[in-house]
C-alpha cells in the first residue's frame, strides 16, 4: 500500500471539528433503507489516478431485497439470501457526500470484514459528512 493512501472525513458544516484521516485502500459503506428496512453495502478502493491523486474507485455493490426507490439495476444479479449484487457504472470520485440525521440509523463502516457504526470513526452533527480520498 502506498504510505499515506487513505480518506479523509469532515463535518460539512462544522469547520472547527478537525478532519480525520484514515488510512486504508478498501473500505464498505453499508446502510438500512429508513423506510424500506432494506440492507444497502457499497464497496469502494482508495488509489492513485493517471496524475498522482487519490480517487475513490466504486466497487460491487449489494441490495438485500427490493423496494420502493430501492429496486437493484438490471444488470444485477440474484446471490443467496435474498441479495442482488452489481458493479456501478460511476467514474472514480473525488468526494462523496453522507447526509446523517438523527433520525435514522447511521451508517456502517467496513473494513476487512469488520463493521462499526460510522460514529466510532467519525462523529455527526446531524448534517453531512465529506468523504475524501487523499494522502496525509
Amino acid at each position: 500500500m502506498l504510505a499515506g493512501l487513505g480518506v479523509c472525513l469532515s463535518l460539512a458544516a462544522a469547520p472547527t471539528v478537525p478532519p480525520r484521516f484514515v488510512p486504508l485502500r478498501d473500505f464498505t459503506l453499508a446502510w438500512t433503507h429508513s423506510i424500506e428496512k432494506t440492507r444497502w453495502e457499497e464497496d469502494y478502493t482508495v488509489r492513485l489516478d493517471a496524475d498522482g491523486r487519490p480517487v475513490l474507485i466504486p466497487g460491487r455493490a449489494r441490495i438485500r431485497g427490493s423496494g420502493a426507490g430501492m429496486e437493484p439495476p438490471p444488470d444485477a444479479r440474484r446471490l443467496t439470501g435474498g441479495w442482488y449484487e452489481y458493479q456501478p457504472h460511476t467514474a472514480p470520485l473525488h468526494i462523496l457526500r453522507m447526509t446523517r440525521s438523527p433520525y435514522t440509523a447511521d451508517y456502517d463502516w467496513c473494513v476487512a470484514g469488520r463493521c462499526e457504526p460510522m460514529r466510532a470513526v467519525m462523529p455527526t452533527d446531524g448534517g453531512v459528512t465529506l468523504l475524501r480520498p487523499c494522502m496525509q
